[in-house]
């Protein structure tokens, strides 16, 4: 028999114990609605697949001690070479079931049975949601810690109908009284792993709803959480397109502007931080050398996660005597581009045509700063070594 729970208090930080929350994260799903030959969990966007950016999303949360990604069998090598190329830690792979429920179960089991530490509260979430931030999770934690189980929710866009058998309408639900349930959700360890345990065979090979299952078996109403309209999962073809936007736009979030200390530079430099800080979070660096900071890069594993982007922006100066021996070096941005795009860094070069006293700088300046932020956001590895002109 289930037990229920009263009421608890829990605080997140340096009083919780390791191990007090772990996250599974089915990812068994065979993409029939995407339309494609590839389950949608493992389609690539920006380099990286599907279900790497949701596992990423619960990494940089620290007090999230195990994540479980259940697979079906034919992926389970898939999976563990994502984990490996990707750097991912704190990731246990974990053969899924024919169903959604019967794989979240397979994933419960591996605490159960003592293979991994038991958590007390499990939070349960979609390997094809990947933009889910620590405030969500930390609400439904905390929910699930007073109630025994709680979940995301978000307001119907669309009015619910139900057919009869001849194909027309027997009743519709008034929107205003429904929800949608989204993930995260989070249940008290022992409630959701008995009601997974006792759950019937129709409940796991036709049933959706975890919260149900709390319901239903253990006696627990979740709390419902209300949640931020980035909770949308990955279903259709469409959603792949507006996923990688969203992730272009969050990577274009910030850009370093380097100069080195010639004045024409440093005049250059500050005026396109001024015109770009207006579109993107803009920080200036000290750093002399390219390669020295591609160095840096490489040595930080940051393009392990994303493509990094870096603009080599030169000046014709036009009292300038040696600008033959400057094109000379700009040709040689294409092999340089070539040989760290192995790295993922993606290399592009910048011409900006500069006259201290020409009234067009500014103009000069807003034109490179437009191409930058395409650059940035688009980040195309065909245009590598390519020199463009502000």
């Amino acid at each position: 028999m289930c037990e229920s729970r009263g009421p608890a208090r829990m605080e997140l930080g340096s009083s919780w114990n390791a191990g007090s929350v772990a996250a599974v994260l089915p990812a068994g799903g065979s993409g029939e609605r995407l339309g494609a030959a590839r389950p949608k969990q493992f389609c690539t966007l920006q380099g990286r697949p599907l279900v790497s950016h949701t596992a990423r999303a619960l990494e940089r949360i620290s007090w999230i001690s195990d994540i479980i990604v259940v697979v079906s069998l034919e992926h389970i090598e898939t999976m563990k070479s994502i984990i490996q190329k990707y750097g991912h830690k704190r990731i246990t792979v974990v053969e899924g079931g024919v169903t959604r429920h019967r794989s979240i179960f397979n994933g419960l089991k591996i605490f159960a049975e003592n293979k991994l530490q038991k958590p007390e509260v499990v939070i349960i979430h979609d390997a094809v949601r990947p933009f889910v931030e620590e405030d969500i999770l930390l609400k439904v934690v905390k929910a699930a810690k007073d109630h025994g189980a709680a979940g995301a929710i978000r307001p119907l866009v669309s009015t619910v109908i139900a057919s009869s058998a001849d194909g027309c309408l027997d009743h519709s639900l008034e929107r205003a009284r429904y929800r949608a349930s989204e993930m995260p959700q989070a249940f008290l360890f022992d409630i959701i792993y008995q009601a997974y345990h006792q759950c019937n065979d129709y409940d796991l090979d036709y049933g959706t709803e975890c919260l149900h299952l709390a319901l239903k078996y253990c006696k627990t109403k979740a709390k419902l959480i209300e949640g931020s309209p980035d909770l949308w999962k990955v279903t259709y073809k469409w959603d792949l397109y507006a996923a990688e936007s969203i992730i272009k736009d969050n990577l274009s979030q910030q850009v370093c502007v380097i100069t080195d200390m010639k004045e024409d530079a440093v005049q250059v430099g500050f005026l396109l931080h001024e015109t770009l800080k207006s579109h993107i979070k803009v920080k200036k660096s000290a750093f002399q050398e390219t390669q020295q900071l591609v160095d840096i890069l490489e040595n930080a594993n940051i393009s392990t996660l994303y493509p990094v982007v870096l603009i080599l922006v030169h000046l014709n100066v036009s009292e300038n005597t040696s600008f033959s021996s400057e094109m000379e070096d700009l040709t040689r941005i294409k092999e340089f581009a070539r040989e760290v795009k192995k790295k993922n860094i993606l290399v592009y070069g910048l011409l900006i045509h500069y006259n201290k006293d020409d009234p067009q700088l500014q103009e000069t300046v807003n034109s490179a700063a437009t191409i930058i932020s395409a650059l940035i956001k688009d980040r195309n590895p065909e245009l590598i070594g390519q020199l463009l002109v502000a």
